[in-house]
């Protein structure tokens, strides 16, 4: 038994090395097919515990269950991470989820289709937390262009992601199903039902793809994990994310940069909460307006930022630095100098004198345009200007912020 039970060990092992580089190599993280041996003290307490947490969704237990909960289990700081990051996430699937009628506990399908990273690229161009392909994705209504990938947008695609499940469980009338057309579509699990005559997924298992044959009992392994981590040791991490939220709409073209300039942050913190913006830019129109999402404001940062947002035309006023994330709070972080009246004090660029402001770009504009705008040099607008590339005769987008003399 000793020996019987030292080889099924090194099985697993082989198989969670495995598992390992199959996840490191794709941006999903859904692990190939694995199987664990039960013990008689893994079918008595791991059973228990999954049947204590069950709701709507069978949490079945099984050797494949015990070898996804053996995966996560021993991987201590990456779910850890999950879990800091499902602080902010979650809130967002729960809402939606419930609006759509879908059992809250399928919100855990995210970490096994994208680790909860919403800029998730899987190798066969699946994205978004939610994995969406391009064409499932517009089926649900998700647009992408040039500006927009709403694949990526935590809102929009669990909403999208609400409505497939609901429609696969209406077609399936079992959820288990329904999450694993999730995985291989809907004709997959409908032509393994019509081939087997069965009517559940643990009896079509062996007619599925093979990656979906360790979708399910990956899915029910993190609600294990999720729930149980302290009894492995697993420590919740800072999800590097404002926990708490504001929401501005608008009817323009803003650029981040200009929203985060105005708000004292770093710019990567609030496209950390913006995801869907391709180029960084929130392409708002008067017929569409664009959500822009923003650590919690008080009245006064409120009222400056939609000013900033706004008025396209104004220079840009600096706010004190603000904690954006109670639970990782930055350092303290000096308004920048933007200056924007005669008054204040200039100094010489090219024999002339100039006061350090902000141009925002209009349509056609170059940084050629821009330099000889303010008699400076491109050389040195490129400078001030990392972010707006090197190219000095191709047109800017409209609405970006330059720096002119703010180095």
């Amino acid at each position: 038994m000793k020996k019987l039970l030292t080889f099924f060990a090194c099985v697993l092992m082989a198989h969670a090395v495995k598992a390992q580089a199959a996840m490191q190599q794709d941006t999903n993280v859904t692990a190939p097919e694995l199987q664990a041996p039960v013990s008689i003290y893994n079918n008595v307490i791991f059973k228990r515990r999954l049947d204590s947490i069950q709701k709507e969704v069978p949490l079945d237990y099984n050797g494949y269950v015990q070898a996804y909960i053996d995966l996560y289990s021993k991987r201590r700081d990456e779910m850890g991470k999950m879990i800091g990051l499902s602080r902010y996430y979650f809130p967002i699937y729960e809402k939606a989820f419930a609006d759509a009628g879908i059992p809250d506990e399928i919100k855990y399908l995210s970490i096994v289709e994208s680790a909860l990273n919403p800029n998730a690229i899987s190798k066969v161009g699946a994205a978004g937390p939610w994995q969406f392909m391009s064409e499932t994705a517009k089926m649900y209504g998700l647009a992408m262009t040039e500006y927009v990938d709403e694949r990526r947008d935590p809102v929009q695609a669990s909403n999208a992601a609400a409505a497939y499940l609901k429609d696969a469980y209406m077609q399936f009338g079992d959820w288990l199903l329904a999450i694993a057309s999730y995985n291989c579509g809907k004709s997959n699990v409908q032509h393994a039902l019509e081939r087997t005559g069965a009517h559940d997924y643990w009896s079509i298992r062996d007619q599925l793809p093979p990656e979906t044959r360790g979708y399910v009992p990956a899915f029910i392994a993190v609600n294990y994990v999720m729930k149980y981590h302290k009894y492995h040791y697993i420590t919740p991490q800072s999800a590097g994310l404002a926990i708490i939220t504001d929401t501005v709409m608008t009817s323009k073209f803003v650029a981040l940069s200009r929203v985060a300039q105005a708000l004292g942050m770093p710019l990567k913190d609030l496209a950390a909460l913006n995801p869907a913006y391709r180029q960084q830019i929130v392409n708002g129109s008067a017929t569409n307006l664009r959500r822009i999402v923003v650590p919690k404001l008080d009245k006064q940062q409120s009222d400056i930022l939609h000013t900033a947002i706004n008025d396209i035309t104004a220079p840009v006023r600096p706010l004190r630095p603000m904690q954006y994330a109670a639970i990782n709070p930055p350092p303290d972080l000096p308004a920048r100098p933007y200056m924007a009246n005669a008054a204040q004090q200039a100094y010489v660029v090219n024999g002339a004198a100039i006061t350090p402001t902000i141009h925002v770009t209009k349509k056609g504009e170059t940084l050629s345009t821009i330099a000889s705008m303010f008699n400076v040099k491109v050389e040195q607008l490129m400078q001030w200007n990392k972010q707006l590339g090197g190219n000095a005769n191709l047109p800017l987008l409209p609405g970006l912020t330059v720096n002119i003399g703010n180095g």
